[in-house]
């Protein structure tokens, strides 16, 4: 079974780039996306760029209206991904777990359709 774990969290809580905190957690995104791999649970995963590169796009009335930036307004916003295959929910769970943000943001683990 497929889950999706969205790695969501505030960037004034994030670490610092060029910090040994930043360091650290890249490390540990190295590690848990090696570790995936290894054992053949990743399908899929990225980091995604900021919300001010983000576009919203709605159709109403048979118009495609578009705008800047995310749906809503929020501290958290969504950094990035992993589709993984996991035997259950708790197996998803352990895994999102050892997500590095997981220490300062949240990872919302749900199953795909």
């Amino acid at each position: 079974m497929q889950f999706m774990c969205l790695i969501y969290s505030d960037p004034a809580n994030n670490p610092v780039p060029e910090t040994p905190e930043f360091g650290e957690m890249m490390q540990g995104y190295g590690a848990f996306s090696k570790h995936v791999q290894e054992t053949g649970k990743l399908v899929a995963g990225d980091a995604l760029l900021g919300v001010e590169t983000a576009t919203t796009v709605s159709v109403r009335e048979g118009k495609t209206e578009t705008m800047d930036g995310p749906f809503m307004e929020t501290k958290e916003v969504l950094g990035g991904y992993y589709l993984l295959e996991c035997d259950d929910l708790d197996d998803a769970i352990k895994l999102a777990a050892q997500i590095p943000t997981a220490k300062f943001g949240r990872i919302e683990v749900r199953p795909v359709m």
